[in-house]
Formats: C-alpha cells, structure tokens, sequence
C-alpha cells in the first residue's frame, strides 16, 4: 500500500474533525477508509461519494491532515482542487462539496455536470 505525496482533494477542519469523530464511532468498522468519489447519476449527471469503505486494487491512497482517504485512479480528474466541508448549522447540517470542476450543480448539492 502506498501513499501519494498530493492528494487531489482537501478537506476542511471542520471535515477533518467530523470523520475522525465518526471514526471513534462505537459501530466504525477498523480497517476502513475515507472514500471520495463520484458516480454516475444525479439530476445533474454524476453525484459524489463519500463514506468509509476498504481498499481496492484500483484505489489511490491519500492522507489529508490526519485522515488516510481513497480514490478511483479515474476519479481525480473530476475531483481535482474540491474541497469537502462540513457544516452543522441550523439549517444546512452535513458534508459540503465544493467542486471547481463542475460547470453546473443542482439544489442538493450532492449533483453536478462536467
């Protein structure tokens, strides 16, 4: 396993803080990792994701302040400079994506074309 210098994403702090507290979770399955990546789908033509999940052979491996994070080799052109935040205020409560790739995103947030 080997872990790239750059990763294509950043995370904010307030990001950081929210997945190592999810980590500390009493149901964390050890041994996985922060995936980022997108799919197919969406109002807008592809959504993101983002969750925990194991490795695979054609993963990257990045460490982004503290945080081991994966990614689909071919994902990284569609992710290059986002950032994921997060939020917890009253009326938005949740992961935040903040893309300069996409040239367009729906109301949701969690869509966009390319």
């Amino acid at each position: 396993m080997e872990t790239m210098l750059s990763a294509p994403v950043k995370l904010s702090g307030n990001a950081v803080n929210e997945v190592k507290r999810l980590m500390t979770e009493p149901d964390f399955v050890q041994g996985q990792y922060l995936r980022v990546g997108v799919k197919g789908g969406g109002c807008s033509g592809m959504s993101y994701v983002l969750g925990f999940d194991q490795m695979e052979g054609d993963d990257d491996l990045f460490n982004v302040d503290g945080v081991d994070v994966i990614m689909k080799k071919a994902h990284g052109i569609y992710l290059m400079g986002m950032e994921v935040d997060y939020s917890d205020g009253l009326n938005a409560r949740g992961f935040v994506f903040k893309n300069p790739n996409a040239t367009s995103t729906c109301g949701c947030g969690t869509s966009f074309a390319v």
